[in-house]
């Protein structure tokens, strides 16, 4: 089970990744769930990206709604 945080977290990187702090705590869980990916930095900078698997779960919530 996702925590407030951690929900919240996986929206932004959906709708906002070059928004992300990556020293963000809620990005290791999300990870761990393989919910997101971290692209290694072509830029300079990594960024978040949704899985498959997170943009299931962020279309399964939306439908709760």
């Amino acid at each position: 089970m996702l925590s407030p945080h951690e929900l919240a977290t996986l929206m932004l990187v959906k709708n906002a990744p070059d928004w992300i702090e990556p020293d963000r705590i809620e990005l290791g869980a999300l990870r761990e769930l393989q919910l997101i990916d971290i692209e290694p930095p072509e830029s300079g900078v990594a960024l978040a990206r949704v899985t498959p698997r997170g943009d299931a779960l962020l279309r399964a919530v939306s439908r709760v709604r």
